[in-house]
């Protein structure tokens, strides 16, 4: 049986998250969204990246099932300080109110899933493309 991408938010429900990670073909699809959090998972294209963002109140956790990239982070767009090379199994912490990106370095999709705190997108979003999220007018 194949994983069922549809926003459950609110609802209570179990699925094994890596599978629905490296299945998802999708930019971003987000699985589930809560009052206090949301998850969404992601594919992202050799040589594009999450895309540079902040998250204002938002703090991020990131965990990368395949592939490998760049991730930064930093107090500014121009002051990504923080760079760490991430692979399969890493997990990436985001502070609230602070710049950051993944690159997908590799030459695979780069298969993650996020988990933010409060949600960040409204709920059932999917991007096929990175195209799509940044054409969305819901998306800051």
């Amino acid at each position: 049986m194949g994983i069922d991408y549809k926003d459950h938010g609110k609802e209570p429900y179990v699925l094994n998250i890596e599978e629905a990670t490296l299945q998802n073909d999708n930019y971003r699809t987000t699985i589930w969204t809560g009052d206090k959090i949301q998850v969404t998972v992601m594919s992202i294209a050799p040589n594009d990246d999450v895309g540079l963002e902040i998250h204002h109140g938002i703090e991020q956790f990131l965990r990368v099932e395949q592939g490998e990239g760049l991730c930064q982070m930093g107090p500014s767009e121009d002051n990504l300080n923080f760079e760490r090379h991430v692979t399969d199994d890493d997990v990436i912490l985001v502070p609230a109110d602070t710049w950051h990106n993944v690159t997908n370095t590799g030459d695979t999709p780069l298969k993650l899933y996020s988990i933010y705190g409060t949600p960040d997108h409204v709920k059932g979003t999917v991007h096929k493309t990175h195209e799509d999220a940044e054409n969305d007018p819901n998306e800051q």
